[in-house]
Formats: structure tokens, C-alpha cells, sequence
């Protein structure tokens, strides 16, 4: 058992403050859990000039990662900047170094995690990264220990909180994407690029992470279908209401017939779905598995409490493996090469919108064409006329190949008596 274990923190941002903060408090029952006292021997960060809101020795700071990196007397190091370069030559001169390693970057892990957990497997050192899904929500964890004897056939998850406070405001207020986006930029929830948030790109990391775990298969995140929030109305959020639905981005990983189907996009999802319920800045992620069933995790997505709590967890767990002797235990486990399911070939119901010419055979024609696409129609529900003197028409599919439902839908944007494809949008049951 060592006395004392030093861990060196590369990033001194929101997450970096939270845990430290968490480590400071929370010192004493945390020794007691791990055996040994924990100490924060260095701090590096490119400005080490601005006032952060936790109490430290500037004498630690140092805008030199490799004073970390390089100093023997550090077991543990803390990424915490995010990004993939440096980010990624750190740990990877760290895991040379002999050090274990805990990060946060959901975004090295998802394109560049595989070669990272190999290179330090290979030399039986730990590095976990509980914090890059989920925030506080344990997830990581769960799926490659308690329930690594399943085979998990389906992960979907509400992952992003910017974007689920965005949803959950449009759909409670009758607000506009734009005016929401702006009010979560005023309270700090989006930044003032939110591009990384509304199109998907953060939910897309975090899934390709948790399918990479769940399915036993490296994941190209490139690979990974992503579409945004951008273009969804309040119209839409309307429909859903009316319909029994509510709309969320969703990351959704499934597994079947040796393939892996893994995509981020918005989605209908039914009011009596567990997830419906995951409002603001909360994120859900739903698992299903073949012994356990059912199961979600549910909690605070962000945060520095909450992101400094998974980040704590990990440094407990690696303090615990060194005094052990068993760091290297938990390795990668993306020992099978799935291939991934091509969008074309993806099953799912679709809402539609569209304005169209109020006159007679209209829906007819319309239907005719889903038809002769095998897109079988679930409900139709047609409004009164609009400023144009048009019809608003919403549809509901039932289950249908997405190649078949674009193709109609194509060719049903050509008819004369259609005005406008105003918007589709997946169904989730």
C-alpha cells in the first residue's frame, strides 16, 4: 500500500475545478476508501493566470503538461482538455511513462480511444473514462463490468444536455429553435458555436463510445449516422403533443444479424417511453439486455460537480488497482469487427409534413405513391387551409426500409399538388 499516490491534472477548466473540489472535500472518507492519501502534485493548464472558483496552491500550476508527463513521482494522470491533439500525444507519452491514465475527452476516446486502451493494456496500466458519457452518470462502468455477462441488444440515449434543454423549452413553450438556442447560449448551456450540440457531433462520440463497449466492436465514429436539431418547428412539436409523442435527439446503438446499427438524430418518441420523461439539461440513456432486460441510468449530463464526480470515481478505482498490483485488469474489449448497418437498410417509422393543394384525389396520389414503395401508412391527419389556401398533411408510417420510405418521399416531393416536404421525422416506439 503507498502512503500517498500523486495524480497530475492536464486541464484546469470546469472539470478539472469540479474534481479537485470533490478531492478537497471529500479527502478523508476518500483515503479511507482507497488506503492511501491522494495528492495533487501538479496542475497544468494554459492560463494559469484566471481566477478559478476553488481553493489551490498556485505554487502547483504550470503551463508545462510534460512537468506532469515526466515526473516520476506521478502515478496517476488527469486528462481533462478535450480534443484530440494534444490531447492524444499526453496520454499516449504518459501511458509510455508508466503512468495510468483517467480522461474525459469523448472525443479522443471515440476516434482514437482503441489504440490508446491497447497501448496501455499491453502494458498492464489502467485507463478509464467514465466521464465522457454521461457526466456523473455511471455508464461506463456498468456496461463492462455489471452487466458484461448480457448481450446488450440496444442502447438509446438522451446524451446531450444542451440540446435536450432546447427540445424540452420548444416543446413545453411553443418556442423556435433560434429563440431557445438563445436562451440556452444566455444561461451557459450552449456556447456561442453550439455546432459541436445541434447537429450532433457530441452525441455521435458518446454512442460510438457505448456501442464500442456494449457490441464488443470497434466503431468508426465517421461511421455513425448523425443528423441535428436545426430543422425541427414548432409545428413539430405541436404534431408530436397531438399525436402522443415528444421529440429528443436520440443516440440510438442496436445490434442484429452480426451487424451494428449506430445513429444520431431527432425522433418521435412515445410519452410512455422512460426516456419521454428526461427534460432540461437531464440525459437517460436506455439499455436492453439479454439476461438483465430493461435498465436506464438517469442523471445530471454536465456539469463541473457532476463530470468531477465520474472523473473522482475513476482516480478512486486506478488508487485502488496500484495499491492491489492489478492496474491493466479492465482492457479493451473490442475483440469482434462488426460491420455497420448502412441507413438504407434501417427499419423505422417516419412523420411527415407537408403542405399540399386542398382539392380532391390529393391524398390518394399521395398514398399511391407510398404504395408503390411499400410504405404502409399508420394515420393521416389533414388541417384546415393556410395562408396559400393550402392543406397541411401529417403522416405516420409503419415500420419500412428507409431506402423505400426516401425513394417515395422523392417522388412525392415532384407531384404538382405538393407544395412542400415542410419535414420528416424518425418514430421510435
Amino acid at each position: 500500500m503507498k502512503p500517498t499516490i500523486n495524480i497530475g491534472i492536464i486541464g484546469f477548466g470546469t472539470v478539472g475545478c469540479g474534481a479537485l473540489k470533490i478531492l478537497q472535500e471529500n479527502k478523508d472518507a476518500i483515503e479511507l476508501k482507497v488506503g492511501s492519501s491522494i495528492c495533487v502534485k501538479r496542475i497544468a493548464d494554459i492560463d494559469i493566470e484566471r481566477k478559478r472558483p476553488v481553493q489551490y496552491d498556485p505554487a502547483i500550476l504550470t503551463t508545462d503538461a510534460y512537468q506532469i508527463i515526466n515526473d516520476p513521482e506521478i502515478d496517476i494522470v488527469v486528462e481533462l482538455i478535450g480534443g484530440v491533439n494534444p490531447a492524444g500525444k499526453f496520454i499516449l507519452d504518459a501511458i509510455k511513462n508508466g503512468k495510468q491514465i483517467v480522461s474525459a475527452n469523448k472525443e479522443l476516446i471515440a476516434r482514437e480511444g482503441h489504440g490508446l486502451l491497447l497501448e496501455a493494456g499491453k502494458r498492464k496500466q489502467d485507463f478509464f473514462f467514465e466521464a465522457s458519457v454521461g457526466g456523473g452518470i455511471p455508464i461506463i462502468r456498468p456496461l463492462k463490468i455489471c452487466l458484461a455477462g448480457n448481450r446488450i441488444e440496444e442502447i438509446i440515449g438522451i446524451v446531450n444536455g444542451t440540446t435536450n434543454f432546447i427540445l424540452t423549452k420548444m416543446a413545453q413553450e411553443g418556442r423556435d429553435f433560434g429563440e431557445v438556442l438563445a436562451q440556452a447560449q444566455s444561461l451557459g448551456y450552449a456556447e456561442a458555436d453550439p455546432t459541436n450540440d445541434v447537429e450532433g457531433h457530441d452525441a455521435a462520440y458518446k454512442i460510438a463510445i457505448l456501442a464500442s463497449i456494449a457490441f464488443n466492436s470497434r466503431v468508426n465514429v465517421q461511421e455513425v449516422y448523425r443528423e441535428g436539431i436545426t430543422k425541427l418547428s414548432e409545428r413539430d412539436m405541436s404534431y408530436a403533443r397531438e399525436l402522443g409523442y415528444c421529440v429528443k435527439l436520440l443516440a440510438i446503438a442496436k445490434q442484429h444479424n452480426g451487424s451494428m446499427e449506430i445513429r444520431v438524430h431527432p425522433a418521435f418518441l412515445p410519452q410512455s417511453h422512460p426516456l419521454a420523461s428526461v427534460n432540461d439539461v437531464y440525459n437517460g440513456i436506455f439499455v436492453r439486455g439479454d439476461a438483465v432486460g430493461d435498465v436506464m441510468f438517469y442523471g445530471q449530463g454536465a456539469g463541473p460537480m457532476a463530470a468531477g464526480s465520474a472523473v473522482v470515481g475513476d482516480i478512486i478505482d486506478v488508487a485502488r488497482d496500484i495499491n492491489c498490483g492489478a492496474t491493466g485488469r479492465i482492457c479493451c474489449t473490442c475483440f469482434e469487427d462488426k460491420a455497420a448497418l448502412s441507413m438504407d437498410d434501417v427499419i423505422a417509422k417516419y412523420y411527415i409534413r407537408m403542405q399540399t393543394a386542398d382539392q380532391p384525389g390529393v391524398l390518394a396520389g399521395i398514398a399511391s405513391i407510398f404504395g408503390e414503395n411499400e410504405v404502409s401508412i399508420a394515420s393521416v391527419l389533414q388541417k384546415g387551409r393556410g395562408e396559400n389556401g393550402e392543406a397541411e398533411i401529417v403522416w405516420i408510417t409503419h415500420e419500412v426500409r428507409e431506402l423505400n420510405f426516401r425513394t417515395a418521399l422523392d417522388a412525392i416531393a415532384k407531384l404538382p399538388v405538393v407544395a412542400q416536404v415542410s419535414n420528416w421525422i424518425r418514430v421510435e416506439d
